[in-house]
């Protein structure tokens, strides 16, 4: 049985493509536990009724996805974690990096991966949930005893159909998705547009160089390679023409009031600068100005 912790559009788009009857929902602490239920619409028209009953014996799960916002995925697990069998596989599909590395180190001793997604998925309403547009997941290990395990949990997951590669360094397919998030995410919520539309706003058209410029250099210092500024710009520029039409994951999340992902991807990037002595004053400036969206909000 394969456990859901995370009931927003990407953990019910996994959640309503592995086999009926194989995943179970586990609601964070302090949350009832009614049983999920909702349409997918897929590509192509189809729709897909899906109802994923609350867990009711911890003991029967093999596999543990975690689709938590970053900020929520280190205490609901260590809620969960206790109830679990140490051998279980625990997958995070966090946004942004920090989240992942703090769980690694608090649960050393566990079988942790975490998998990078450009799935594309939306949940309109309450009992509805679009996948708007087919992407790619790479899955790798994060902890030692989850090097072993890492063909298997690959294995489990191919049974939703979707395309899915393992990969030995998961952290550089995390960085070069955060790359993508911090170039997209905060101008969409500060402008308060599609993907598509920020590409001739002068707000990214000021910033998107010296932002580049920044994310070139962290790269580098972290040993992500030696990326040059324009081919991040190009990267950045090419998933939002590709996903014009798309509301960011941080749009959205204003709109409704709320706490962004703000430091786990611009803010996350801030500390990195910190740590090798880098200055990176347009992620600092783009991440008090989300902050300052929500604050009335108390985020």
């Amino acid at each position: 049985m394969i456990g859901l912790l995370g009931a927003g559009a990407l953990g019910r788009l996994w959640a309503a493509r592995l086999p009926v009857g194989q995943v179970v929902y586990l609601p964070r602490p302090g949350q009832p536990a009614p049983t999920l239920a909702y349409t997918l619409e897929v590509p192509g028209g189809q729709s897909l009724r899906t109802r994923v009953p609350a867990l009711s014996t911890p003991g029967d799960l093999s596999l543990l996805l975690v689709t938590t916002k970053a900020g929520d995925a280190l205490p609901a697990l260590d809620h969960w974690l206790p109830r679990l069998a140490p051998s279980v596989p625990v997958v995070l599909f966090q946004n942004g990096l920090g989240s992942q590395q703090a769980i690694a180190e608090r649960h050393a001793d566990r079988p942790i991966l975490a998998a990078s997604t450009t799935e594309g998925a939306n949940r309109p309403t309450p009992d509805r949930v679009v996948h708007a547009g087919r992407g790619d997941t790479w899955l790798g290990a994060l902890t030692p005893a989850a090097r072993c395990r890492l063909d298997a949990v690959a294995a489990q997951l191919a049974a939703a159909g979707l395309r899915l590669e393992t990969t030995d360094d998961i952290l550089e397919r995390l960085w070069w998705k955060l790359v993508v998030n911090a170039g997209i995410n905060p101008f969409t919520a500060l402008l308060d547009c599609p993907n598509g539309a920020l590409l001739q706003a002068p707000l990214f058209l000021e910033h998107i160089d010296p932002l580049c410029r920044e994310l070139a250099a962290l790269m580098a210092a972290e040993g992500i390679g030696q990326p040059r500024p324009e081919a991040l710009r190009a990267r950045i520029e090419a998933v939002a023409r590709n996903t014009a039409a798309n509301t960011s994951s941080m749009r959205s999340d204003v709109r409704q009031g709320r706490r962004t992902e703000i430091d786990y991807i611009n803010g996350y990037l801030v500390r990195v600068g910190l740590r090798h002595g880098i200055a990176t004053p347009v992620n600092r400036m783009l991440t008090e100005k989300v902050r300052q969206l929500t604050s009335n909000r108390q985020e």
